[in-house]
């Protein structure tokens, strides 16, 4: 009989039921995290206890025995880890309100993670077994695929900007043109180019070529042109083109051999 092998991820920050406890840039709990954890309705949410007399003599207490300008309990809406952040005595005692047992349970996963314990690895099995465990990973795991989404939804415009500039299909220009975008004198760039193994020039030929191999990948391209002779004939001429693929890795060719 096989076995069932469930990864389970393990975690630096604070865990409880399968739940990563998060915490903000000035170590506050979040407290959304807490009431997920402890697999409580609607009637234990954070803003409710926040609401009863005892939390509020609490939280003024604590503010005045802080430094000036420390706030005890912080509310952030939307990005990617949105929640009501408190001080840790206030994220004990909220997790008292839920029920003693969860108190108990919040107060010695605090201890750990401040004396620097790991979160210990979570039996599958256990997880499998327990709703409440299985419903924190759940909420841990939608959490941390709608921040994804939100940075995916953010970088790919500037991704397809990028693939606009650096495709073939437009953009192209003589190694002249391009050795002025890059700075560089037209001498020094047809240099570059023959040295790195983009041109070449035929035994015997005036005109440079750019190896195949740089073609395919799309940095070149070849432009035959007919032009007239003073005697009326006409002859094709080869010339060199740079894509903005091609101008773009070129550019990170001359950054590499500044630096």
């Amino acid at each position: 009989m096989s076995s069932l092998t469930v990864n389970v991820p393990t975690s630096t920050v604070p865990m409880i039921a399968g739940v990563e406890i998060t915490t903000d840039a000035e170590g506050r709990f979040n407290l959304n995290s807490l009431h997920r954890a402890s697999g409580t309705g609607e009637s234990k949410e954070p803003n409710k206890w926040m609401r009863n007399k005892q939390a509020q003599e609490l939280i003024d207490e604590l503010s005045a025995n802080l430094s000036v300008g420390q706030e005890v309990v912080k509310s952030v809406k939307g990005g990617t880890a949105p929640g009501t952040f408190a001080h840790e005595l206030l994220a004990i005692e909220y997790a008292g309100w839920i029920s003693p047992a969860f108190r108990l349970q919040v107060n010695q996963t605090f201890i750990d993670y401040r004396t620097g314990k790991l979160t210990p690895t979570i039996d599958p099995m256990q997880v499998l077994s327990d709703p409440a465990a299985m419903r924190g990973l759940l909420l841990t795991y939608t959490e941390k695929v709608i921040a994804l989404e939100g940075t995916v939804e953010t970088l790919t415009p500037k991704a397809e900007a990028l693939d606009r500039i650096a495709t073939k299909s437009e953009g192209s220009m003589c190694i002249t043109d391009a050795a002025k975008h890059l700075q560089l004198q037209p001498k020094k760039a047809f240099q570059v180019l023959s040295q790195n193994h983009w041109i070449y020039k035929r035994a015997g030929g005036k005109s440079w070529l750019g190896y195949q191999e740089k073609i395919q990948r799309g940095l070149l391209e070849h432009k035959v042109t007919t032009v007239s002779r003073s005697d009326g004939s006409e002859k094709m001429v080869e010339q060199v083109l740079i894509t903005a693929k091609g101008l773009t890795q070129l550019s990170e060719i001359l950054g590499g051999a500044h630096a």
